[in-house]
């Protein structure tokens, strides 16, 4: 991290989801350095007293014009409103930007505040990129459309908003090797890339486990999306036949195409559940956690079900892949190969592999 005064821009809620944790875990490391700071998230915070107490503040970014006007977009496309979201929240933050020494923005976030930031002078930008090089993730996100032509990809709309942020920066944060060496691929200096590493919340721990009872429950957690390898996990589980093996997915649809298809595998097949909410609870029962992304920066999920004790399969682009201590406690597999996915959580579930 940047010495000096900071301020760190997120559209997330701390603590909430993977880009939330990934904001505390900036804030806790500059409450540990003892540095001043400020936070410009997308609303006021109960939060905002602890911050407030060692060092930082949170700002709220309100909802403006902006917001209500391209708000109608996102009801026909998942792409719009993800990229009506980024430049609302970028336009709000970016007049909330106070003197400081250095500006975090989130990749896709924080153009407008990197253009201030450039424009007035006196403060660095350095970006927290919490995917691969936007290239490499609409690679990634075309292979899955491929694959399965559920949803269309959202990131074609945000390409050129990120290389341009990629130009303003500074310095680039990257979350594991796996992003450190797409912008590697790219070109870019090494010395211009540092590590920000990532860990699960505390709260996932090995200490607490449950009886899963006389099912072999295998979760994933996250949002439920085609990028994700979600259609892949169900086209994998469905090819198997043990009878109490248990798919449960932890998370929502974006899309009304994925919605319709969950709701078809549901019925189709009563060992697949969708459960919304904390994870917490169904990686204690879980013998197996899978997270089969076509491209994820880090991916919490599988990182919490490793502090948990549950042992995880994830695919080569995982950013957290490196964690795992293969075979023991995981494995990694060829991205989108759904015959390589079936056949090992076959052989978990039949003993053969990660303690079945």
């Amino acid at each position: 991290m940047p010495a000096g005064h900071v301020v760190v821009s997120c559209p997330a809620r701390p603590g909430t989801g993977g880009l939330g944790r990934h904001l505390q875990e900036i804030s806790e490391t500059l409450d540990r350095r003892g540095q001043p700071y400020a936070v410009i998230s997308e609303a006021t915070l109960p939060e905002a007293s602890t911050a407030a107490a060692s060092g930082g503040r949170i700002a709220a970014a309100p909802a403006g014009a902006l917001a209500a006007a391209l708000a109608p977009l996102g009801r026909f496309s998942p792409a719009w409103r993800i990229w009506s979201a980024s430049v609302s929240f970028d336009a709000r933050a970016a007049r909330r930007l106070g003197e400081a020494d250095h500006l975090i923005g989130f990749n896709g976030t924080s153009l407008a505040q990197f253009s201030r930031a450039r424009r007035d002078g006196g403060m660095s930008s350095s970006l927290m990129s919490a995917n691969s090089h936007f290239r490499k993730l609409m690679r990634q996100h075309a292979l899955a459309h491929r694959q399965y032509p559920v949803e269309r990809p959202w990131a074609t709309r945000l390409l050129r908003r990120n290389l341009r942020e990629y130009a303003l920066a500074d310095r680039i944060y990257a979350a594991s090797a796996y992003v450190r060496e797409s912008f590697l691929e790219e070109g870019f200096d090494p010395d211009a890339i540092s590590m920000f590493p990532l860990t699960p919340d505390p709260r996932f721990d090995p200490s607490v486990r449950e009886d899963g009872g006389d099912t072999f429950d295998i979760v994933y957690a996250g949002s439920l999306t085609v990028h994700k390898g979600v259609p892949l996990l169900l086209d994998a589980f469905r090819r198997l036949p043990g009878a109490d093996m248990r798919l449960i997915l932890v998370g929502g649809p974006k899309s009304r195409p994925m919605r319709r298809l969950l709701e078809r595998s549901c019925a189709e097949d009563t060992r697949i559940e969708v459960r919304p909410g904390d994870p917490l609870a169904h990686l204690r029962r879980a013998r197996l956690c899978v997270h089969p992304a076509y491209e994820d920066g880090f991916a919490y999920a599988p990182a919490e079900a490793l502090a948990c004790g549950v042992p995880v399969i994830v695919s080569e682009d995982t950013g957290m892949k490196d964690l795992i201590d293969c075979p023991a406690h995981g494995l990694v597999l060829p991205t989108g190969d759904r015959a390589a996915l079936s056949d090992a959580i076959e052989a978990s579930y039949g003993g053969q592999i990660l303690g079945g």
